[in-house]
């Protein structure tokens, strides 16, 4: 991530305009006897349990008071925030103080119902009290608090943090809902209704005693279900004082729906790219000697005349760089040689180089037609996705990524469908982009509600969206990565099965896209994941040996040996394994190859 970062004199010079702003004060005043501290785990004795932090940890040196405190180091565009939702009553007088260490640290509260407040130290070499004041507007039960540092001028310290003010009216969880149904079902979703619950103020919906959504009013679509597959649905209303009994059962099956291109992939598949449009110390392998084990090949790379041309080539390795390149005739004999056995050859656009950003409606035809021709030539099977760098970003008016509105990805989109239409249902259709385009997106999307996120943040997620019933396998690419948190809100990072783990339990089991739970990214089928890995050390970073490979894909499709992360679930259909890449297997022995075979068979 990349902002400008505000220079410290400019910092300096807003001092007095800061403190000017209404409830930056320091009350001296005693709390009122019915006052209570309504931080949850202010001290952080519990580690960081009640708060969301993007990039924080506990620590037990240096503390205020008690064993631990926060420690929290701003990067690139990430203020290392941590925040807290805390429930309130309307028209009440809060005080919000804690205990800091570092530069520039701020404290403050949002979603107060009148002025939002925020106090801040420029320097506090030792820990140093910071203090505000808010009064909550008629209507307001929740308030976030937050601290957080600046970009780029190291860590910074909190603790004993706390909110002092009347506690809300807790009261009593609301009845049950009744008269759960359901209504429209298709291949991936089911439409339920139910009765409203006197003092509800909103319903938890649950699949299999599994939440997956909440809803404000009385009704829901769930998404992101498998075809011909019975569900089970239960409801619970929520109000502040919790959440109530849940609804009695309904069941809905799904319709068979599109298949997605996957019918006749083997039901455990093993994918790799194939360097087939340059060199490097892999060495060239020919289609032709690419072993039967192989049942998706993309081969790399075509890639546009330019970045927003649209216009994609796909030129194969010259003898000069490759000297035992075969012939175009041995390779697309080769090509029809390996599609009479039952496996897909595909061509993979973009690559680390190939930049394509499709700006105009005239970009998406110039793709679609340029495409058509690659696949039309050497009669492949279909398409591989491999857009990295700069290629997707989102405007930062596009917050929904289930209606996009940036050129780029609506134009991808537009062109994608194209093709499948085009091609028919056996068209395969795959992608491979990188966890900061997908699983980012659990954190960030775009440049965020208040800007300044890197825009390419979970930038992916409208395209797999909007394919989904046509998507043939997502294989995102677990290495070159850096930490990325999952479902359990803890970073992990690459090197062992639980980064693999974790990422791939978030595709299976979706999850709330920037932490909003009403704005949730529907889990993918297992049929259509594989799991991304390099080959080699020589291939990429984020290598595991064989032995995290299987621990990794016992944990998913067996549930066993996961370690410290707790997957949703477990999916014996999970597809399989993707590589980068055929060569660099090769140059290690095959031993990607000989992992797969010996687990699947």
């Amino acid at each position: 991530m990349d902002r400008p970062r505000r220079t410290r004199p400019v910092l300096a010079a807003l001092t007095a305009a800061l403190l000017a702003v209404p409830g930056i004060t320091a009350l001296s005043s005693a709390a009122r006897a019915a006052d209570a501290d309504l931080a949850r785990n202010g001290g952080f004795e519990s580690g960081l349990d009640g708060w969301s932090c993007t990039a924080g940890t506990t620590v037990g040196s240096p503390v205020h008071s008690g064993g631990s405190a926060l420690q929290a180091t701003p990067a690139g565009s990430d203020n290392a925030q941590c925040a807290q939702t805390v429930t309130v009553q309307p028209d009440a007088q809060y005080t919000l103080s804690g205990y800091f260490r570092g530069s520039y640290v701020y404290l403050g509260a949002s979603g107060t119902g009148t002025t939002d407040v925020s106090t801040w130290t420029q320097s506090a070499p030792d820990w140093q009290r910071l203090t505000t004041s808010f009064r909550t507007g008629p209507a307001t039960t929740k308030v976030t608090i937050h601290t957080h540092g600046w970009y780029g001028t190291g860590a910074y310290y909190a603790d004993d943090i706390s909110l002092v003010g009347p506690g809300a009216s807790t009261g009593q969880p609301p009845a049950a809902p009744t008269g759960l149904t359901v209504g429209a079902v298709t291949s991936s979703s089911a439409t339920l209704s139910w009765s409203a619950v006197t003092g509800a103020t909103s319903y938890a919906v649950y699949r299999d005693g599994t939440k997956v959504r909440t809803a404000s009013g009385t009704s829901a679509t769930v998404t992101g279900l498998s075809p011909s597959t019975a569900y089970g649905f239960q409801v619970a209303a929520v109000n502040a004082a919790g959440e109530s009994a849940r609804s009695a059962t309904v069941t809905a099956t799904t319709t068979a729906g599109p298949s997605g291109g996957t019918s006749d992939l083997p039901a455990h598949a093993l994918v790799g790219y194939l360097h087939a449009s340059f060199a490097n110390g892999s060495g060239y392998t020919r289609l032709a000697d690419v072993p039967d084990s192989w049942d998706v090949i993309d081969l790399a790379f075509g890639e546009p005349t330019s970045a927003t041309s649209g216009d994609i080539r796909f030129t194969r390795c010259p003898v000069t760089d490759c000297p035992n390149a075969e012939s175009d005739a041995d390779f697309k004999a080769a090509i029809k040689a390996k599609q009479a056995t039952g496996k897909k050859v595909l061509i993979s656009i973009g690559g680390q180089n190939g930049q394509v950003q499709l700006t105009t409606t005239a970009a998406r035809d110039a793709f679609v037609s340029s495409v058509s021709n690659i696949i039309d030539t050497y009669g492949l099977d279909g398409l591989d996705i491999d857009f990295e760098g700069h290629s997707l970003s989102l405007n930062a008016d596009d917050t929904d990524f289930r209606n996009p509105k940036t050129p780029v990805i609506v134009n991808l989109i537009s062109a994608l469908k194209t093709l499948k239409a085009r091609y028919g249902s056996k068209f395969v259709l795959t992608m491979a982009p990188e966890t900061f385009f997908v699983q980012m997106g659990y954190q960030y999307y775009g440049t965020g509600k208040w800007g300044g996120q890197d825009p390419r943040c979970g930038a992916y997620l409208p395209v797999i969206h909007a394919l989904r019933d046509d998507l043939t396998l997502l294989h995102v690419q677990d290495y070159n990565s850096g930490p990325i948190m999952g479902l359990d809100n803890q970073y992990h990072s690459m090197g062992g099965a639980d980064f693999h783990i974790a990422m791939t339990d978030m595709l299976l089991t979706g999850f709330p896209v920037a932490g909003d739970a009403n704005n949730v990214f529907p889990p993918l089928r297992p049929d259509q994941v594989a799991i991304g890995m390099p080959a080699s050390t020589n291939a990429g970073n984020g290598y595991v040996a064989p032995a995290e490979v299987v621990k990794t894909l016992d944990c998913l499709t067996k549930r066993s040996g996961c370690g410290s992360y707790p997957t949703h679930g477990s999916w014996p259909a999970l597809r399989g394994l993707m590589t980068w890449s055929v060569n660099w297997d090769r140059y290690s022995n095959w031993e990607f190859q000989k992992t797969f075979d010996g687990y699947f068979g």
